[in-house]
């Protein structure tokens, strides 16, 4: 088997030869990193044969090695989502057959290599394939997925250390997070975590790119933005973007309006925690705005210099133009002169054949004066004979 990898410091493409126990050309199937280890569960081949085997390649000396797992494994699947927890637990979920889609999830110990379906708590999950996954400390995010009908709107989070589902967000149908085949990953701006999800496929392939940010305070109604596809999380500040451009926030002023001669039972611990919270996504925001005005700038520049290049090309194509119609013009007098050139060998090509018939006649009459010549001569001879007889 073949592996083509990218240097990514150097940004060039490659292909290393791998040696052992080679699995088959298989899609649909999932690879998840451990150590210096890939491994791949499931798939379906070249024939749509499902899968549900499982191999490791050693990224070391590039070795394929097939894991003889024990227990009852699960089903033949593809499109399914795998994830590591502690370095030793290989978790397996969704996915589907040809005809049938799940929702369970596998756990495979890479120490004891058993295979295990252990019982989940939380919220109920649909079945679903073609979703993405994520894995951020303990907590696995899956996003979109579906069963060829309908997409899933469910943003799901797993805890693997207590196997409990909770749903952060719940969208509208047909929303492009609703998809299959989009991707997921995980950022770190400013401090914060956010979820990075982007294109899919729901009837429509979808090019948004959508960011979620995580709260550990909060992670029941996480904050989503939706963003164009070349700018992540740029239309997560426009709101804050008005608001500061407006009047500068005064949170403590905020407060006591709220609790000038009103009871309330809330500690002020907790207020102090909200405070806290709201000030350093102010400064997030604030963050967020500085480095949006900065990149305006730099498109402003850019868009300068595309409208100097276009205006030294539109003069360029002017002066091509006006080449090109003087050749076009010199050109039609070209053609001119050679419609010209070609009557006068036409009439050339006449003359010559006149003159051909002139020579012939010339040659003709030439032969006649001779025939002519022979016989007079003859004559006179015979009458010099009779007149010196005489």
């Amino acid at each position: 088997m073949i592996v083509h990898f990218i240097n990514l410091e150097m940004h060039v493409c490659g292909v290393m030869e791998t040696s052992g126990k080679i699995p088959v050309a298989r899609g649909g199937h999932s690879v998840t990193l451990v150590g210096s280890k890939l491994i791949v569960f499931g798939g379906e081949d070249r024939s749509r044969k499902l899968l549900n085997d499982v191999h490791v390649l050693d990224l070391q000396t590039m070795t394929w090695s097939v894991v003889e797992a024990t227990q009852t494994p699960p089903a033949p699947r593809f499109d399914h989502s795998a994830a590591v927890h502690s370095e030793r637990y290989l978790l397996i979920f969704g996915g589907c057959s040809h005809s049938v889609f799940f929702n369970d999830l596998h756990v495979l110990d890479l120490h004891t290599m058993e295979w295990s379906q252990p019982q989940v708590q939380g919220d109920l999950v649909s079945p679903r394939a073609g979703h993405a996954g994520i894995s951020i400390d303990e907590m696995w995010y899956i996003v979109g997925g579906g069963d060829n009908n309908n997409g899933c709107p469910e943003t799901l989070a797993l805890n693997m250390s207590k196997l409990v589902w909770s749903t952060l967000t719940t969208l509208k149908e047909r929303h492009p997070l609703a998809s299959e085949g989009l991707s997921i990953c995980s950022a770190i701006i400013d401090g914060g975590k956010y979820l990075v999800a982007f294109g899919g496929y729901n009837g429509k392939y979808n090019n948004e790119v959508f960011v979620m940010k995580l709260k550990p305070r909060d992670l029941s109604h996480p904050k989503i933005f939706q963003s164009p596809a070349a700018a992540a999380a740029a239309a997560s500040v426009t709101a804050a973007y008005a608001l500061a451009k407006s009047e500068k926030l005064d949170f403590p002023q905020i407060i006591d309006l709220n609790f000038n001669g009103v009871e309330n039972n809330v500690p002020k611990k907790d207020i102090n925690l909200e405070i806290n919270a709201i000030k350093e996504e102010k400064v997030v925001l604030e963050s967020s705005i500085d480095e949006a005005r900065a990149e305006n700038s730099r498109l402003r520049e850019k868009i300068d210099e595309l409208k100097s290049n276009h205006t030294e090309l539109s003069k360029e194509l002017q002066s091509v133009q006006s080449q090109l119609i003087s050749e076009r013009s010199r050109c039609f007098k070209l053609e001119a002169q050679i419609a010209e050139l070609q009557k006068m060998l036409e009439s050339l090509e006449s003359i010559e054949n006149e003159v051909q018939i002139l020579r012939r006649q010339k040659s003709a009459l030439e032969q006649e004066m001779e025939v002519s010549s022979t016989q007079q001569q003859g004559s006179g001879g015979v009458w010099r004979w009779i007149a010196g007889g005489t």
